[in-house]
């Protein structure tokens, strides 16, 4: 891309396992690979560029454009990392002439504040260096180790806890079904759109910051900034409705961290659970979810505290009265019309009511009504009073909840559609690792006795690559496989 190698001070570490590289970069090559892969080089970071609005990235801008030969002085440079670098010596330096999928974990407000510079304010950057810190690790261990780079490298911009979890593949799923699953058009809409799901914190403007102001029209039609929520949005969906109003009470942070522990032990228990059903009923619930805040504001007896606090309650309280019922909320319905019908409307407004007389009543000894909220006593209490609240909701409403028995059988559908989708992605990701690996990898795993003799039979199909290909079944099995490999420290060999 540049013409020439980049000069590097090799860091020796003792380890053949591992590398690293001290490099002073110049501005203008970080720039061009920001232009050129944008949001692709900074996948590891645990944010995307935050815009120039963040006060580090002011900082950043004005040095750019008034100190330019203070940069290298006044930044905290850049920690990346590669699976590969290949090197050269010229004219007796050590020089880094290309690199396998570089990622900058660490100064991606660096990087894209480079770049944005020097295109909005024309910014010279001839002058500016950047110092960088390249480890190179191979993709096997780079799942592990990346993101404790990004954690432990971050002291620029304030990081959330919700941050550090954004690579999980739940994430990288509900992403996925975010960009390619359009929502029914509303009433009186005249197209259909999407909801994005912003996995990284900034995503949604990035995404938008090199697009011309027609595309960016495009773009804001598709996927409209209301329908733009985060993994912290996420999390208050779902833990109302999942027994956990008192985790949304104690705050963003603290109700995604509970959030991300739960679906962690939940995808490895089975992944396949999350699904297009599960995004499409996400996204119902937000529908309800914002409703319900909206309705709150609006009431007349709503003195404008405690809303946060009404709602999630409110909302548990509707999915307790359904559940005691064996039955659920409708949320397909609540998905197929965006928005939530009157009827329900109804039942919300008289089950906040309820909601709000009796949390702004906490026991004696409890003065501060946000600390009541927090406390398990709070929805004991409620769930108490759950019967008396349902006597005072319509028949309609009461009728117009989905059995049990009908939602277990979707949510059994969409298990089988993901478990087809997850062979078939498998069998994606197999069939690019060559025959002469799997053979590699057969002999090492065979000589330790850690394979089954289903496990070699499938790794023999395997070995036959790209003449003979492993049906999905087996794919899913291989792909344990690797995973048993990688525990036992022995990773895939690519041939040289």
């Amino acid at each position: 891309m540049f013409g020439d190698g980049i000069n590097c001070l090799p860091a020796n570490l003792g380890s053949d396992s591992y590398q690293s590289f001290l490099i002073v970069m110049p501005a203008p090559i970080l720039a061009k690979l920001y232009d050129r892969y944008s949001a692709r080089l900074l996948e590891q970071n645990v944010r995307t560029f935050l815009q120039a609005r963040a006060q580090v990235n002011k900082g950043i801008r004005a040095t750019i454009l008034t100190e330019p030969q203070m940069f290298f002085a006044y930044n905290n440079g850049i920690t990346a990392t590669a699976q590969e670098v290949e090197t050269r010596l010229k004219d007796g330096h050590l020089q880094i002439v290309r690199m396998t999928d570089l990622q900058i974990v660490n100064g991606g407000q660096t990087t894209a504040s480079l770049f944005h510079t020097q295109r909005k304010d024309k910014a010279d950057l001839s002058g500016i260096f950047v110092q960088m810190k390249l480890s190179v690790i191979d993709s096997e261990q780079s799942e592990m180790i990346v993101p404790r780079i990004s954690e432990y490298a971050n002291t620029q911009n304030r990081v959330n806890a919700a941050d550090f979890f954004s690579n999980h593949p739940f994430h990288v799923r509900m992403a996925d079904f975010s960009r390619r699953i359009w929502a029914p058009a509303q009433q009186g809409a005249q197209r259909e759109t999407k909801w994005f799901y912003e996995r990284a914190r900034g995503q949604y403007i990035d995404a938008q910051s090199k697009l011309t102001p027609a595309e960016q029209k495009r773009f804001k039609a598709e996927y409209p900034k209301p329908q733009m929520f985060t993994k912290t949005d996420l999390a208050k969906f779902e833990n109302v409705f999942d027994d956990h109003p008192k985790w949304v009470n104690l705050g963003g942070q603290k109700n995604f961290a509970r959030y991300a522990l739960r679906i962690g032990r939940e995808w490895e228990k089975s992944s396949n659970g999350f699904n297009e059903l599960y995004f499409k009923r996400a996204i119902a619930r937000g529908i309800l979810f914002r409703a319900t805040e909206k309705l709150v504001s609006a009431q007349p007896w709503y003195n404008g505290g405690y809303r946060a606090n009404i709602v999630a309650y409110t909302l548990a309280v509707l999915g307790d009265i359904a559940k005691k019922r064996e039955a659920s909320v409708d949320f397909q319905q609540i998905w197929a019309a965006q928005a939530i019908d009157q009827t329900l409307t109804d039942a919300l407004a008289i089950i906040a009511a309820a909601v709000n007389e009796d949390i702004i009543q906490p026991p004696q000894g409890i003065s501060n009504i946000s600390e009541w909220a927090k406390k398990e006593g709070c929805w004991t209490r409620l769930t108490a009073k759950c019967d008396e609240i349902a006597d005072s909701l319509s028949e309609e409403f009461l009728t117009s909840l989905v059995s049990g028995d009908e939602t277990k059988s979707d949510a059994k559908d969409a298990k089988r559609t993901q478990k087809i989708d997850n062979g078939i992605e498998a069998q994606r990701q197999i069939i690019e690792i060559p025959g002469n690996v799997w053979q590699d990898l057969r002999g090492r795993m065979t000589a330790r006795r850690l394979l089954t003799p289903k496990e070699i039979g499938i790794m023999n199909v395997a070995a036959q690559l790209p003449g003979k290909v492993p049906s999905e079944k087996q794919c899913v099995i291989l792909m344990e496989i690797l995973d048993k490999a990688r525990e036992e420290g022995l990773h895939p060999r690519r041939a040289a």
